[in-house]
């Protein structure tokens, strides 16, 4: 049987995957410390040098406007609000496991959809960038014969986002209890030392898979402006 919530809403039986309910509980935690640490900037004294959670805050908000900067230029900055939540996000998603619960992302019903709200953020940029007709004409370029294969090229965008976070952290999963199987019907006492290989492949690789999503995101989101 599988692990999630079933409930009834309008005379329907719906049922929610484990893996995204706990993607909801996450996103309501984040949203929780959004709103406490936002009444804690407003009330902190801009004259004098921030401390805690405000200067951690400050330093991972400047670090991915450098990135924004050098990714897509200095003048998209408004971007750095997305690209910033969407990092934190996934590595909170990535790293959820290591509590117990089950891990977001090694569902693809949640990977696809921050793909795709990647995607609809890129095809939005790109019209308002370019205009409609210059969003319409880049899938001409450089021939029109190449029409099918920008088509195909922007719908393999998201997709090839979703699989990569997906296949990358289920597999560490997958990994991970095959680990804990075998070393158990060993010997219980042989179980912590799998320590090891969750820093590797829970640590490490959910950070690094997080990386690379919200980098893509930003490569994805900066072909679409005009050169300059």
């Amino acid at each position: 049987m599988e692990k999630g919530i079933y409930f009834t809403l309008a005379g329907k039986d719906y049922f929610l995957h484990d893996s995204v309910f706990q993607g909801m509980v996450i996103a309501f935690i984040l949203s929780i410390c959004a709103i406490v640490i936002n009444s804690k900037i407003k009330k902190a004294d801009y004259r004098k040098k921030s401390t805690g959670i405000i200067n951690l805050l400050e330093i991972y908000v400047e670090a991915f406007q450098s990135l924004v900067d050098q990714t897509m230029g200095k003048g998209h900055r408004k971007f750095v609000s997305y690209v910033c939540t969407l990092m934190l996000y996934l590595v909170f998603a990535n790293l959820w496991g290591l509590l117990g619960f089950t891990t977001p992302t090694s569902d693809y019903n949640v990977t696809v959809s921050l793909a795709i709200m990647t995607f609809v953020l890129v095809q939005a940029t790109s019209i308002v960038s370019n205009g409609i007709g210059g969003y319409l004409k880049g899938f001409l370029e450089p021939f029109p014969l190449f029409l099918p294969m920008n088509i195909i090229g922007e719908i393999a965008n998201p997709i090839s986002l979703s699989f990569r976070l997906f296949g990358n952290i289920l597999s560490g999963v997958i990994i991970m209890e095959l680990v804990h199987s075998a070393l158990q019907s060993i010997s219980v006492f042989l179980v912590p030392a799998s320590a090891v290989l969750h820093i590797y492949f829970d640590v490490f690789s959910g950070l690094l898979q997080a990386f690379i999503f919200t980098m893509l995101t930003m490569a994805f989101i900066g072909q679409t402006f005009p050169e300059e």
